[in-house]
């Protein structure tokens, strides 16, 4: 029977700060494949009877440490870390994507890719979470098990499928943290989600950087301004947000950072706010 082991073992050389286990090659029913699962403790988990909130966390690789990423790294453990000092403490786990399928797993529609239609399987992703993720998770560590206190967080593509997990799974996930989303995947079909199916329950966080699209043009979704272009896109969201019952100040924030790219540095640094308005009203009193 595969067990959890501490991710130091694994990884000799790491930047990760604070206790981090790892359980390798997990099997997905859902997807046909295997990846290894990150879990990140609060500092005192081990002497405590403390049950948790949790954050599951999307291109886990590039979430606690430095030397597994591909494009930088979230700094999670740091930030985690640092709140616990104000009564912000969480269960992070770090969900590797998929390499190359990445797009593929965290799009819940179909897409053209160049001449190629694209078959999305997000919403079996979505599975994975729910049906073999989260059971392990809650049978082997003292977790929040309620949505109220389950939260899914991710960027670009990452902000696609969190923003479409609190939108399909109200009852599992009460939290969502949807950093530069990635809205254009199906035609607008996130947008039609969320009008479709929000009902203002729960917190969501969304941010945007003035500068996403400096990063992005690459990829040629319009041949206009992307910066621009991305910052609208997003904005669309909140306002379709705010249309089905969220309200900003209340379960919602919404963040535009002025000059910030669509990179890693970024969303470490607007990380720190993000998880103290998620998990805010479950701070450790």
């Amino acid at each position: 029977m595969t067990e959890w082991t501490r991710y130091d073992e694994r990884h000799p050389q790491h930047t990760v700060v604070g206790d981090l286990r790892v359980y390798p090659r997990l099997h997905s029913p859902q997807l046909g494949n295997k990846r290894d699962v990150l879990v990140w403790l609060p500092a005192g988990y081990e002497t405590s009877t403390q049950r948790y909130p949790v954050l599951y966390m999307h291109d886990g690789q590039n979430v606690f440490d430095a030397k597994t990423s591909y494009a930088g790294e979230w700094c999670a453990d740091e930030t985690m870390t640092a709140l616990a000092s104000e009564g912000i403490e969480a269960i992070l786990v770090g969900l590797p994507n998929a390499g190359a399928q990445r797009r593929v797993e965290y799009s819940p529609y179909d897409y053209q890719a160049g001449k190629q239609q694209i078959i999305g399987k997000g919403e079996l992703y979505t599975r994975f979470i729910v049906e073999t993720v989260k059971p392990l998770i809650d049978t082997s560590f003292r977790t929040r098990t309620d949505g109220a206190a389950t939260g899914t967080v991710g960027s670009s593509m990452g902000g696609l499928i969190a923003l479409y997990g609190i939108l399909t799974r109200p009852e599992v996930f009460g939290l969502c943290g949807a950093f530069s989303t990635a809205y254009w995947f199906g035609e607008d079909a996130l947008l039609k989600e969320i009008h479709r199916r929000a009902s203002g329950a729960g917190r969501v966080y969304l941010d945007v950087g003035t500068r996403e699209g400096d990063t992005i043009a690459n990829l040629k979704i319009a041949a206009q301004d992307f910066n621009m272009l991305y910052r609208d896109g997003v904005r669309d969201l909140l306002k379709a947000l705010t249309e089905r019952g969220y309200a900003l100040g209340r379960n919602l924030m919404y963040v535009e950072d002025e000059g910030a790219l669509h990179n890693e540095e970024a969303w470490a640094r607007r990380l720190p706010d993000a998880l103290r308005f998620l998990l805010d009203d479950l701070r450790l009193r």
